[in-house]
C-alpha cells in the first residue's frame, strides 16, 4: 500500500521556512540584473496591452461589435499576470542549482534545517518576485483600463483573474524548483523548462476560449484543477527533494542497463542468486502483489461508481433523438445482433487487442499527469454504459434487461480486470508524489512499473481474453435470450 513518505510542515518548519525565504529574497532583490529587467518588463506590458485595449475597443466600435472587446479585455488581464510569471521562472529555475554552480549551496545544505523547511523555504522565495510582478503589472493594467477605456471587471472575474494567476505562479515554480533540485546544471534545467512554459502557454490558449465564449462557471471548474495540479507539485517536490543526492549528483547520466537490470529483476521475480522462480512461485509472487493495492483499487472502484452516475446524469440531459431511440426496441435489437454474427470470429481478438490497447494508453498517459488521465480513461467506458442503459430508459426500455444480457456476462471477468490493472498503474503514476521510503525515486518508479507490467501479462489479459471469449460467443445467446429471439 502506498503510504506518504513525510509528514506534513509543522509550525516550526514554517518559521524555518520563512527564514530561508527572508534570506533569499533579500539576495535577490539585491540582483538588479534580475529585478530591474522583472519590473521594467511589468511595467512596460500592461501598456502595451492597454494600447491594445485602446485600439480593439475603437476598432470594434466602428462595426458595433462591442462584445467582442468585452470578451477580449479580459483575456488581455490574464496575459499581463501571466507574462512576468514566465520571464521571472529563472529566478525558480536557479534555486538550487545555479547555487551549486556558483558553490553557494553547500554552506546553506550544512545547516540544521530539516529537507522539507529548506524545500519550502526555496519554494516561497522563488514565488515571491514573479508573484509581486504580476499582481503590480495587474494593477497598472486595471489603472490604465480605467483611464483610457472606462472599462473595469466585475468582483467575480477580478478574484478568478488573481486565482488562477496565483495558481499558475505556484504550478509554474513548484515544476520549476523540481528541475532545478534534479538537475546538475542551468543549462540542463533551461532545457526542461520548456515542459513548464509550453503547457502553460496551452492553458492560456484554453483560457482564452474560455473568456471568449464568457464560460466563467468553466474557469471556476479550471481553478479547482489547478489547485490540485498545484498541491501535487508541492507535495512531489517535498518528497523527492533530498540534499544528499544534490550534492553527490555530479552529472546527468542515462543508465538504461541499470534500468533494464531494475525491472526485469523486479518483473522476472529473479533472485539474488540469479535464478528464476518456476510459473507456479512467479503467480504467487504476482498475486502478492495484490494486497498493495488496496487503496488505489478503491480509488478506481470509486472513479467506476462516478463514471455511471455521470453517465446516467449526462444521459438525461443530453437524450439521443427518437429515431435512434427506436432502434433500441427488441426486435431491433434481434436483427442488429444478426448482422454481427458474419464477423464473430474475429471479434474475441477485436475485442481483446482494444482492452490491451486502452490499458496501455491508460498507462502511458497517466505518468505525464500523475495517474489523472489514466482514471478519466478508466471511467470512460462504464460512463458510455450508463449513458446507453439512459437511453434505454428513455426509450421506455428496462435498461437493466439490457445491462443484464448484453453487459454482465462478460463484465464479471473484464471488470475486475481493469480494475486491477488500472490500480496497479495508479500505483506506479503516484510514486513520483511519494517514492517508497526505502528505495530512491528511481528504484521506486522502476519497481511499481515492473508490477504494473506483471499484473497486466499475467492476470488482467488472461482475464481479458476469456472475457472477450464470452463477450463474442456467450453474450449475445444471453442477448437473444433475454429479448425473446
Amino acid at each position: 500500500m502506498t503510504t506518504f513518505t513525510n509528514p506534513l510542515p509543522k509550525r516550526n518548519d514554517w518559521h524555518m521556512a520563512f527564514v530561508v525565504t527572508r534570506r533569499e529574497v533579500r539576495d535577490a532583490f539585491r540582483d538588479w540584473r534580475i529585478i530591474i529587467p522583472i519590473f521594467l518588463l511589468t511595467l512596460v506590458f500592461p501598456a502595451i496591452m492597454n494600447f491594445t485595449a485602446r485600439r480593439l475597443v475603437g476598432f470594434v466600435e466602428e462595426y458595433g461589435a462591442d462584445i467582442i472587446a468585452n470578451q477580449l479585455i479580459p483575456f488581455l488581464l490574464l496575459v499581463v499576470g501571466f507574462f512576468p510569471m514566465s520571464f521571472s521562472l529563472v529566478i525558480a529555475l536557479e534555486t538550487f542549482v545555479g547555487e551549486k554552480e556558483r558553490k553557494s549551496l553547500e554552506p546553506l545544505l550544512a545547516t540544521p534545517l530539516t529537507n522539507m523547511q529548506l524545500y519550502m523555504g526555496k519554494m516561497l522565495a522563488s514565488l515571491a518576485p514573479p508573484l509581486s510582478a504580476s499582481y503590480l503589472g495587474i494593477a497598472v493594467y486595471l489603472i490604465a483600463l480605467r483611464t483610457s477605456v472606462n472599462w473595469t471587471p466585475g468582483w467575480p472575474l477580478f478574484i478568478q483573474t488573481l486565482l488562477i494567476t496565483t495558481i499558475q505562479g505556484v504550478i509554474m515554480v513548484a515544476g520549476a524548483v523540481i528541475i532545478s533540485s534534479q538537475t546538475t546544471s542551468v543549462r540542463a534545467a533551461n532545457l526542461l523548462a520548456s515542459f513548464i512554459i509550453v503547457p502553460m502557454a496551452l492553458l492560456i490558449q484554453f483560457e482564452a476560449v474560455a473568456m471568449f465564449w464568457g464560460n466563467h462557471t468553466g474557469l471556476w471548474w479550471l481553478i479547482a484543477g489547478l489547485a490540485v495540479t498545484a498541491m501535487v507539485l508541492i507535495r512531489m517536490g517535498s518528497a523527492i527533494f533530498n540534499r544528499e543526492e544534490l550534492l553527490g549528483r555530479d552529472i546527468d547520466q542515462i543508465r538504461l542497463g541499470w534500468m533494464w537490470q531494475q525491472f526485469w529483476g523486479r518483473f522476472s521475480g529473479r533472485g539474488a542468486n540469479g535464478r528464476y522462480p518456476n510459473p507456479l512461485v512467479w503467480y504467487r509472487q504476482t498475486f502478492a502483489i495484490l494486497r498493495q493495492l488496496r487503496a488505489p483499487i478503491i480509488i478506481m472502484v470509486l472513479a467506476l461508481i462516478g463514471g455511471a452516475i455521470a453517465g446516467v446524469v449526462i444521459g438525461r440531459i443530453y437524450a439521443l433523438p427518437s429515431e435512434f431511440q427506436a432502434q433500441m426496441q427488441g426486435e431491433n435489437i434481434l436483427s442488429n445482433l444478426a448482422q454481427l454474427e458474419l464477423m464473430v470470429g474475429a471479434l474475441p481478438y477485436v475485442i481483446l487487442v482494444q482492452n490491451v490497447r486502452v490499458l496501455l494508453l491508460m498507462a502511458l498517459l497517466g505518468v505525464f499527469t500523475f495517474g489523472v488521465l489514466s482514471i478519466l480513461i478508466f471511467m470512460l467506458p462504464i460512463g458510455l454504459i450508463g449513458y446507453i442503459a439512459t437511453q434505454f430508459a428513455l426509450a421506455g426500455q428496462n435498461p437493466f434487461t439490457f445491462l443484464l444480457g448484453a453487459i454482465v456476462p462478460h463484465a464479471v471477468l473484464e471488470i475486475p480486470a481493469l480494475i486491477i490493472a488500472a490500480a496497479a498503474a495508479l500505483r506506479w503514476h503516484i510514486t513520483v508524489i511519494s517514492p517508497p521510503p526505502d528505495r530512491t525515486l528511481s528504484e521506486g518508479f522502476l519497481a511499481t512499473a515492473a508490477d504494473f507490467f506483471r499484473l497486466l501479462l499475467g492476470v488482467a489479459i488472461p482475464l481479458l481474453a476469456i472475457s472477450a471469449f464470452v463477450e463474442a460467443y456467450v453474450t449475445p445467446q444471453v442477448l437473444l435470450r433475454v429479448y425473446g429471439g
